[in-house]
């Protein structure tokens, strides 16, 4: 027996409910974050890494007083209701929402409105609390990565105690606090807050009890540093310490790889982990790019301080100029944050160590190593799913105009803060400094985790806060459109209007192409112009009037779709409207992403019926269940889902687009269930007893569909004959449902004439037909009984000979046929019926309006007495039998279908190209409903057909091989392997520009003046950069494969770790971005290479040594405040060979203290200009400078005299592609040669 239902959901409420009365105590739901455990009651915590962050989480909702909700009394969907109108409310900042597992919920709403599924009904007394334990590992911290959505649901601070006071307190609450987040300040839901490791520093430890493990610490990303520092100290202060005890933070660069194993940190280990003076500012930890899991020391002054260098610990002077120091990148007090951000000064009780010009931020009493390091090989750590960002980094730092560009210092000239559409600079600076990294010679580690660039990425798109895996593709658009804004020459962007096709030739086509490149360089021009845009051809024709529209628009990456459409396979249950006609099943496959309209198409075209005429629908327990109708794609349908595809002799009316006309029919669902008499009023019915009552109806056979005319549907005896009707497909004894008579029958040999006959269901299972006589004739009756449907197949004799019987008409109360009103979308937007509220067709007239019994949103239920039941659709209870004639299927093979899957195998072993991925780019298609064109013509909406050419190509192709598809819930990847070309690329046939040429030239016409550039040259491009993604959708792992120009060697960049790697490696079925480089006997770049050849020269001309009086040397701070941003200074590197001089291999390292001060109008000068230095500086009590990622730049260097800044160039430089050695051969310089080509490949094939 199944329960009642509950109440059906109410219709959306109108306004939003009241919140909850909740009142908040003293300590507020959102904890004070600089508030740490009281150490003045309670020794250090044991807990573990494991156990802090949902622990931490989960104690805030501890600090608010619960009273009763409002919705405590409220009826289930009234309760469904109240929840979703406060998941309607805003973000605000502070906030606390909570994370509800899907499943759950999901569960839940069954339970409140009613809902179900194919997995059964649920009621609220199987609910019990909210069970979060599918969103938590076994320490109970939150998986990742998680989607909201599909993995949880966020409900408000009011919503959640709604839930906890209707069902419970849950085992695992999930609080997450809405903090703001990018330089727009959005608001978010914070899912992973930090998670931190605390020490406490000491001398020597002497107590030989065991040690108690390291402490953890949970905070959002968006409490200050100041915060951190107060809860940093409070987490580990011992036990009736003055909470007034001065104390220092330190952070911990260079951990030990198995970790700490005590709360006690030894001052010895100091220099070993490179540990950095962390100043209590206002800042917020997001700003800072501080990780996950990053480890800190408290160290508490104790009379002195433990780690006190010795009072003589000063840089050593500068060996090559002892009268200058070099400017550091990130000028200021040298502390960790002065390389983030500006100058913010201390807050915070914390006491700095010693001023802010003299303190080191590192303690190294030894001298500072570091490693010879391959330029351009340098890994990039990963901070917890930013491989994403790691691969696309590396690709682009590996392209050589754009390194040259950055490290030459062009970029700083042309910087454009002020650019509305831009970053104020922020990502090309970030990106610079990046790019300095990456090419220097020497390095204290292998690898550096890029957190200053992160810092400012998540800045200016927040979608890309926290560690979770994104698109690598995303980040390149993201940054290719930020770079190209913040150094566009254009400062004021004029309004251009774009020129519209008037028809005419390949001249006039050419004029347009040009007028439209031109006018976008009015509005953007820049070295990613100058380097990665190109541009295509759309062309759209108009279907009706064949008007044709051309426009040209840039493209800084292409998008190629992979011809490995993904098939979807199914099969349909087709259902003709002529029941004479057997319904059949046909297996279809199309495309995953075509809709239901697309395959009501395909099976119109089958069966010869128009497309509009057939209604899909999927059933599930004898019911509808889904409305499949065009806006559902056939790829989100389940394979073992029942799809029913109905013919109608009218329009469905399925369409989105359709518009109901007058005179419509009527189309309405048809069920079948047991005979359920009203327990207040039972009645026998004429055709057999009572049926047993059931609280819910048990359904059986298949669904079906009445269409009923306006007439018909004002006469209840013609509803019930189309009822009769279209049972006659599905029931065993077809003839049974109607009543026969001979026409013109004639009496002969006292036969009496057969006027109606009763079929009868005898208790042992034997059916008869009683055949009744006349009134007053004494006949033999046992000679009229005739057991089966003898009776009805043979013909009665007359006096004419035989005729056979016609039908007159349908038996009467064969069942009887009741309406369940509000049963929109055939049914299936309320699944859960209930017969309790059905009426029948005589109530209906008694209340009908114009005398019509049935109304849309109607379902038809035929309730049939058992023994009736058993005769027509045989013993089945939930479903028909399989001897059944219902389940009597035809199977039907269309020819197309078979071809389909001739090619389908035929094509099986065949590889896929990077042509076929172009030709299938620009393959021309018809435009969906959704996304019509507006003819200007026709003067209205069409479908017209869209065809995309390239028309310009770039310097630098970026190829995006589309290989994940995200339709709503349809969601894939496609794992083929493309093969594409390691050198010679070949788009000369593909680029329009060049056609045109080509064909104007053969009609004798002069190119002169068109713009069109050498057409002689042939378009080759080579690759050097392959971004690859392993693993499935929303998850997996990047990589990027890249070519050293430095040294022509091909390295694997795997995060971190860096290894030497072939060219075909690169061709693999993970390839996911390409980036390809034109192989030209020019220089590429345009503008932008003539101004990196005129710095290049400029630098080579400075004077050799520059003489500073010291007292002419002030100190200034040249950071832009109002930005809050790092000033990063660009230096000068060589473009040369693979061992290019030390001092112009090394940046400047970020630790330095600023000793000698600099005139301002030199800093200021030399902001973005500064040499590659290696240092002999070093911290007054450190033995290995290190960065704030544990990775700085801490070789001594001498700076040397300024002639020394300029570029060193050497024969294995980038220049011999632009220029020819002495020792060249004309067939060296031309990279077209056979030559060049034989020895590329032969490059290639070297391991």
């Amino acid at each position: 027996m199944m329960s009642s239902p509950p109440s059906p959901p109410p219709s959306p409420p109108s306004r939003k409910r009241q919140r909850s009365n909740s009142t908040l105590s003293d300590t507020s739901v959102k904890r004070s974050l600089s508030d740490g455990p009281s150490q003045d009651s309670e020794p250090l915590s044991t807990l573990s890494l494991s156990d802090s962050t949902d622990t931490y989480m989960a104690e805030l909702e501890t600090d608010t007083i619960r009273l009763a909700p409002q919705g405590s009394f409220l009826p289930p969907a009234e309760r469904y209701a109240r929840v979703e109108g406060l998941k309607q409310e805003r973000l605000n900042q502070g906030d606390t929402w909570y994370l509800v597992d899907r499943t759950w919920w999901k569960r839940w709403k069954k339970a409140c409105t009613g809902i179900v599924d194919k997995e059964g009904p649920v009621s609220e007394d199987q609910l019990g609390p909210v069970d979060n334990a599918p969103l938590v590992d076994a320490s109970g911290n939150l998986r990742a990565p998680l989607s909201d959505m599909v993995d949880y649901e966020l409900v408000p601070q009011a919503g959640w105690d709604d839930l906890v006071s209707w069902y419970g307190e849950p085992k695992h609450p999930l609080p997450r606090q809405v903090i703001l987040r990018g330089e727009q300040k959005e608001p978010s839901v914070e899912l992973y807050p930090l998670r931190l490791i605390v020490m406490r520093m000491v001398q020597m430890i002497i107590s030989t009890a065991p040690s108690q493990p390291p402490q953890s610490l949970s905070i959002s990303c968006s409490a200050t540093v100041s915060d951190l520092n107060k809860a940093l100290a409070s987490s580990v202060r011992r036990p009736g310490a003055p909470e007034k005890t001065p104390y220092r933070v330190w952070k911990v660069n260079a951990p030990p790889p198995a970790g700490f194993e005590s709360v006690d940190f030894l001052y010895e280990n100091f220099s070993t982990y490179e540990c950095e003076n962390i100043d209590g500012t206002s800042k917020t930890l997001e700003e800072t790019g501080f990780m996950q899991g990053d480890a800190f020391v408290v160290e508490f002054r104790m009379g002195k301080w433990i780690a006190d260098p010795p009072p003589t610990a000063r840089p050593p002077p500068l060996e090559a100029a002892p009268s200058i120091t070099e400017t550091p990148m990130f000028p200021s007090g040298g502390g960790f944050f002065d390389r983030l951000n500006g100058g913010n000064q201390q807050t915070s009780s914390t006491r700095p160590f010693g001023s802010s010009l003299s303190r080191s931020p590192v303690i190294n009493p030894t001298p500072s190593t570091s490693k010879t390091l391959e330029p351009g090989t340098l890994g990039l750590g990963n901070m917890g799913n930013t491989c994403f960002m790691n691969s696309a980094l590396q690709c682009l730092a590996h392209q050589p105009e754009l390194v040259d560009y950055f490290l030459s210092g062009v970029f700083s000239k042309e910087l454009n803060p002020d650019n509305p559409l831009g970053m104020h600079g922020a990502i090309a600076e970030a990106f610079g400094a990046l790019l300095q990294r990456i090419w220097a010679a020497t390095a204290p580690s292998t690898s550096y985790a890029p957190r200053d660039f992160k810092t400012q990425l998540q800045r200016f798109a927040p979608q890309f806060s926290g560690y979770q895996q994104h698109d690598s593709q995303e980040l390149v658009a993201f940054l290719l459109d930020g770079l190209h804004e913040d150094l566009n020459r254009v400062l004021q962007k004029p309004y251009v209007e774009k020129p519209d096709w008037e028809g005419g030739g390949d001249r006039e086509l050419v004029d347009l192409a040009r007028r439209s490149w031109e006018g976008y360089m009015k509005r953007n021009d820049s070295v990613i112009v100058d380097l990665f845009q190109g541009q295509y051809q759309s062309t759209l024709v108009c279907p009706e009037c064949e008007k044709v529209s051309i426009t040209f628009d840039p493209f800084m990456y292409l998008t190629l779709p992979l011809p490995v459409q993904k098939k979807w396979k199914h099969t349909i249950f087709y259902v003709p409207w002529d029941t004479d006609k057997p319904h059949v099943k046909i297996p279809v496959e199309i495309g995953r992403d075509a809709s239901f309209k697309d395959l009501r198409h395909l099976l119109g075209r089958w069966m010869g019926v128009p497309p509009d005429n057939l209604l899909t629908l999927e059933t599930f327990s004898q019911k509808f269940y889904k409305n499949l109708d065009d806006t559902l794609l056939c790829g989100e349908m389940s394979p073992n889902d029942h799809i029913v595809c109905y013919e109608l002799p009218c329009h469905a009316q399925q369409s989105r687009t359709y518009k109901a006309q007058p005179g419509d029919p009527l189309i309405l669902p048809l069920y079948l269930t047991d005979f359920r008499p009203t327990p207040a009023t039972p009645q026998r019915t004429t055709y057999g007893t009572y049926g047993g009552y059931h609280s819910n109806p048990t359904y059986f056979g298949h669904p079906m569909i009445v269409v009923l005319s306006p007439e018909q549907v004002a006469d209840k005896d013609a509803i019930y004959d189309q009822v009769v009707k279209r049972l006659e497909r599905w029931v065993n004894h077809p003839r049974e449902l109607f009543r026969w008579e001979v026409p013109g029958a004639i009496q002969i040999n006292g036969v009496p004439p057969v006027v109606d006959s009763l079929v009868e269901i005898k208790a042992n299972g034997d059916v008869v037909e009683h055949i009744e006589a006349p009134e007053g004739d004494i006949t033999d009756e046992k000679g009229l009984i005739v057991e089966d449907e003898d009776v009805a197949m043979e013909g009665v004799v007359n006096g004419d000979g035989d005729r056979e019987p016609v039908c007159v008409g349908s038996k009467p109360d064969l069942f009887m046929l009741k309406v369940l009103p509000k049963m929109k979308e055939y049914g299936t937007a309320n699944s859960y019926l209930t017969v309790n509220k059905s009426e029948t067709l005589e109530a209906r007239a008694e209340t009908a309006v114009d005398g019509l019994l049935l109304e849309d949103g109607d379902l038809l239920v035929c309730e049939f007495e058992e023994n009736m039941r058993h005769f027509y659709f045989g013993d089945g209870i939930h479903r028909l039998g399989e001897d059944t004639r219902g389940e009597s299927w035809g199977q039907m093979v269309h020819p197309e279908y078979e071809e389909a899957q001739r090619a389908a195998e035929s094509k099986k072993n065949q590889g896929i190209s990077l042509q076929d991925c172009l030709d299938e780019f620009t393959k021309q298609e018809q435009l969906g409903e959704d996304d019509l064109w507006y003819c200007p013509r026709c003067k209205k909406h069409q479908q017209a057909t869209k065809k995309f050419d390239l028309w310009k190509a770039p310097d630098v192709l970026v190829v995006h091989l589309k290989r994940f598809s995200n339709s709503r819930t349809l969601r894939d990847k496609i794992d083929a392997f493309v093969d594409f070309p390691v050198a010679g690329l070949d788009l000369g046939e593909m680029v329009g520009e060049r056609a045109a040429a080509r064909r104007l030239a053969e009609q004798g016409e002069s190119l002169d003046g068109l713009e069109l550039g050498n057409m002689d040259e042939p378009l080759i491009y080579d690759l050097f950069g392959v971004d690859e993604h392993m693993g499935g959708l929303g998850g997996g792992h990047y990589r990027a494969y890249a070519l050293n120009h430095r040294n022509d060697k091909w390295y694997h960049f795997d995060d971190s770790y860096v290894t030497p790697a072939k060219a075909d490696d690169a061709v693999n079925a993970n390839a996911y971005l390409l980036f390809y480089r034109r192989r030209s006997t020019e220089p590429l770049g345009g503008k932008t290479r003539a101004k990196i050849d005129a710095a290049q020269l400029e630098r080579q001309q400075e004077p050799e040594e520059i003489t500073l009086e010291e007292s002419s040397i002030s100190i200034i701070d040249a950071r832009d405040d109002d930005l809050g941003l790092p000033q990063l200074t660009s230096f000068e590197r060589s473009a040369g060979g693979s061992s290019p001089s030390s001092m112009h291999e090394e940046p400047p390292d970020l630790e330095d203290p600023i000793d000698i001060q600099l005139d301002p109008l030199m800093q200021s000068n030399q902001r973005f200009d500064f040499p590659d230095p290696s240092s002999n500086k070093a911290s007054p009590a450190s033995s290995t400078e290190a960065d704030g990622d544990g990775e700085a730049w801490g070789t001594p260097y001498s700076l040397g005299s300024p002639s020394q800044w300029s570029p060193q160039r050497s024969p294995n430089t980038l220049d011999r592609l632009h220029s020819p050695s002495e020792n060249s051969s004309a067939s060296d310089t031309n990279p077209f040669t056979d030559g060049h080509i034989e020895n590329t490949s032969m490059h290639l094939k070297v391991d």
